[in-house]
């Protein structure tokens, strides 16, 4: 019983075409019965997220023939009458097991090695196992992609870094305070990017968000989805003697804080340690603030340097990560395994 994969992804698909293929988790167990009932699969997994739709199969038979069956089983289960000539990769052994190692090691992922879809893997392998949609071959197959994931994870540099702003940001905070769990925030401005730098800071422990912006009503709108505390924008700096982190993304033409509406606060403070995240264009915070003692500035391109360079260092281990894949596919699989006929393990229909 060989095993195959088909699937579409970010790689190959629009989110208009994977949403119309996505499986909501409570459907996945009737999906997974009238996929063994068609007689394609022996065994069986559906990975249903937002950056991909994957089925996974101990093949009933022919690999070439099983894919068939699978695109047809996907198509009519969907309700799709279109074509996916180009959206669609089917792959057959070593790929397929090759592949899905790459899934789980987040190789394939478009955050290239975040550990968020091991977890989406491992739910999807569960339920299939609990609804006893599994079997000797797809069960050896996952539990030794969960390895591989583990071994890339602890033996290379696929992880190392932040390679999203939000993260970066935090990751600097964590430096210049050691730990967030007694750390205030204060939010000026309250756009996406801003939201998203707090919610990261406020996930690894940060104390309490405050929220400050033009608008008092989405001021208090953003600071009830982060259980904080709203204020007006003209009153912000009489809160920054608690202040320990202040991100700033508002959309004013001028500077809202300079060096000389800085130096006084400081004192206030007492010159405790203070990170300023200006993720505003044009930028919100003098850059002379960087020349205060205890004062540390970094500007939306500060962060996206950082997370490129954390980018370039991931993808320098991606040889390193596919050189442990194809040698532990080929344990799996031995050493007879060749790929299906048919364009090196994909069908006709499919690339990957």
């Amino acid at each position: 019983m060989p095993v195959v994969c088909l699937g579409l992804s970010h790689h190959t698909s629009p989110v208009e075409v994977r949403e119309r293929f996505a499986f909501a988790e409570a459907a996945l167990p009737a999906a997974l019965q009238a996929l063994r009932d068609s007689g394609a699969a022996e065994e069986a997994v559906i990975l249903s997220t937002c950056n991909r739709v994957e089925i996974y199969i101990a093949a009933a038979g022919d690999a070439r023939q099983s894919l068939a069956s699978l695109r047809d089983f996907l198509l009519r289960h969907h309700q799709f009458t279109g074509t996916l000539d180009r959206e669609l990769y089917a792959l057959a052994e070593p790929q397929s097991i090759e592949h899905l190692f790459k899934v789980a090691s987040g190789l394939d992922s478009m955050v290239l090695g975040e550990t968020e879809i091991l977890g989406q893997l491992k739910s999807a392998y569960d339920l299939a196992l609990r609804h006893k949609h599994t079997g000797p071959r797809l069960n050896k197959a996952f539990q030794r992609a969960f390895n591989v994931a583990k071994h890339i994870r602890t033996e290379t540099n696929i992880q190392r870094g932040s390679v999203s702003v939000a993260n970066v940001a935090v990751e600097l905070a964590e430096k210049i305070f050691s730990a967030l769990h007694d750390r205030q925030v204060m939010v000026l401005g309250a756009g996406d990017t801003s939201e998203k730098v707090a919610r990261a800071l406020l996930s690894r422990g940060a104390h309490s968000i405050l929220v400050s912006n033009r608008s008092f009503d989405r001021a208090e709108a953003l600071a009830k989805e982060l259980a904080g505390r709203a204020v007006h924008f003209d009153d912000w700096a009489r809160e920054f003697e608690r202040v320990d982190i202040v991100i700033s993304s508002t959309s004013a033409p001028h500077h809202v804080l300079d060096r000389k509406k800085l130096e006084p606060l400081m004192r206030a403070r007492r010159n405790r340690p203070l990170l300023l995240v200006d993720i505003a264009v044009p930028r919100d915070i003098e850059p002379e603030c960087n020349f205060l003692d205890d004062v540390y500035l970094y500007n939306i391109d500060d962060l996206q340097a950082i997370a490129d360079d954390c980018l370039k260092q991931r993808r320098d281990e991606i040889a390193v990560c596919e050189r442990i894949i194809r040698e532990k596919a080929k344990a799996l699989l031995g050493p007879a395994q060749k790929p299906d006929a048919g364009g090196g393990g994909g069908l006709a229909f499919g690339h990957k």
